[in-house]
């Protein structure tokens, strides 16, 4: 081999030392070929851990739910009273304050009802008072006639008692002459026999025949006065019957004041009646005029001019912008820390970032399910575990200040994610 070709290989073959580089340099890492990865790594791995920590530590003090959104009071309103409808005062979109009129029905039947309603109280007023003042006269009278028919009985009972007395007195009169005339007839018997025997003079025998004669007339005037007699005891005793009857009828009279008192009451009640109706038809009159009750915003208008409106038709809806609250359906597994009074902080997805204070008002007393037309029934079928959800109230803070909603940003329906911090525990409620 001759030197050159020696040299050739000397310079093409390279050190020992810069082989050993070479090799060093084709298995050294990443980190080795660019320090800045390590940093760059090891800040990705510190904010992935980060990140964990911040969702851990937020599992563990807030629940939210998507499936949340803001309900409120929708009044509907609707006719009292049927009618033509003559106005409408507002439309779709439209803000009312409480007391506005809404809708106008005609109300000329109305008016004419209520004419007619004052005339029949009037009338059943009238009757009332014509029988309440019968009552009292009905009253006096009665007493009256229980009073004279009591003192006729006992008027008659005292005639009776007089007749007979004096009947009694003609009966001993009649025995009296009786006797007398028996004497004086006898003495006619003894005077003939004298006379015939010339012992006696004819003047005396005529003077005892004449007095016979009128004992005689005398027997037949005293038994004359005792039929009298007895006629006026049985003239009185009839009085007497009928002051009894009369008596008896006098006592019927109370009933009748009874009877006369009672169409008092029913006239009293017919004035009532009457009373009510009157009042029924100032309010049919007042129902023609729809008034708002809230104040809010109109929606769903249905109502028209000249439309014929029945008896609880909806015409339309009122939608207060303050009574609104919040309505989350938390999952079952996320209300074991959820207490009524817990902060939340409510995130409108109308409005971005805005966000919203409130508390939790109450949790649902059963789970959505469970108010469904057709509640599910476990018992029947295959089971299929579904993690339920309770729906949960949450009013938003500080709505019973003016100036809450006042520009009507928050409205029923808007969707809403409530985010409830459950380290916060108020005292708990007992439910019993």
């Amino acid at each position: 081999m001759s030197p050159t070709s020696t040299e050739q290989n000397e310079v093409k073959s390279p050190p020992p030392a810069a082989e050993e580089h070479a090799n060093g340099n084709g298995r050294r890492g990443l980190f080795q070929r660019n320090p800045k990865a390590r940093f760059i790594v090891f800040g990705l791995a510190a904010l992935v851990l980060l990140a964990v920590a911040i969702y851990w530590w937020n599992s563990r003090h807030w629940e939210s739910t998507d499936d949340a959104q803001i309900d409120g009071h929708i009044y509907p309103i609707s006719a009292r009273v049927g009618g033509q409808v003559v106005k409408v005062n507002v439309d779709d979109g439209q803000f009312v304050h409480k007391g506005d009129v809404l809708v106008q029905i005609d109300s000329t039947d109305y008016k004419v009802a209520l004419d007619r309603a004052q005339a029949d109280l009037q009338d059943a007023q009238a009757n009332h008072l014509a029988a309440q003042a019968n009552v009292p006269v009905a009253d006096v009278g009665s007493t009256s006639q229980i009073n004279s028919a009591t003192a006729d009985v006992s008027s008659a009972q005292a005639s009776v008692a007089a007749a007979k007395q004096q009947m009694a007195a003609a009966q001993a009169q009649v025995i009296e002459a009786e006797a007398n005339a028996t004497k004086l007839n006898a003495d006619v018997q003894r005077y003939k026999l004298l006379l015939d025997k010339r012992e006696i003079s004819q003047q005396q025998f005529d003077q005892a025949t004449a007095a016979a004669t009128a004992a005689n007339a005398t027997v037949s005037a005293r038994k004359a006065s005792l039929v009298a007699a007895q006629e006026q005891v049985r003239i009185a005793q009839s009085r007497v019957e009928q002051a009894t009857a009369n008596w008896h009828n006098a006592k019927i009279t109370p009933k009748q004041v009874e009877a006369i008192r009672a169409r008092a009451s029913a006239a009293g009640a017919q004035a009532q009646r009457a009373e009510a109706a009157l009042e029924q038809a100032k309010l049919n009159l007042g129902y023609t005029t729809i008034v708002a009750p809230v104040d809010g915003i109109v929606g769903k208008r249905s109502v028209q001019v000249g439309q014929n409106v029945a008896p609880g038709q909806d015409m339309m809806a009122i939608v207060p912008l303050r009574e609104i609250w919040v309505t989350a359906n938390f999952k079952e597994t996320q209300l074991a820390r959820m207490r009524p009074g817990q902060p939340v902080e409510i995130k409108v997805d109308t409005y971005g970032g805005r966000n919203w204070e409130g508390h939790v008002e109450s949790v649902g007393a059963a789970t959505g399910a469970k108010y469904s037309l057709l509640p599910p029934e476990n018992a029947t079928g295959n089971y299929v575990k579904v993690v339920q959800r309770i729906p949960v109230r949450i009013t938003f803070d500080n709505d019973d200040k003016p100036e809450f909603n006042h520009d009507g940003l928050l409205r029923p329906g808007m969707s809403v994610v409530p985010d409830v911090n459950v380290s916060v525990l108020p005292e708990a409620k007992t439910y019993r």
